[in-house]
């Protein structure tokens, strides 16, 4: 699990992602996850397929998994 603390109260979680190919996917992706409870920043890379997440709490990888099929991708879990 890669996700540490940035400051107090928040936590980086790097997830892998597939399928996504341009600006576009990085931003449906984003958007979805986004949407999540205690999402405060989302960050999705096409080139790499890393999709960066800081929030408040841990999240569930089911509802971070839920999020990205929503969006037309594929989690493929943490990086």
């Amino acid at each position: 699990m890669t996700a540490h603390t940035d400051t107090p109260g928040s936590v980086t979680a790097v997830y892998q992602v597939t399928g996504m190919s341009c600006g576009h996917c990085e931003g449906a992706v984003s958007g979805e996850i986004s949407r999540l409870p205690g999402v405060s920043s989302v960050k999705a890379v096409a080139s790499t397929g890393e999709v960066t997440v800081v929030s408040a709490a841990p999240l569930d990888e089911e509802a971070v998994r839920a999020a990205v099929d929503e969006a037309g991708f594929e989690l493929a879990g943490q990086a």
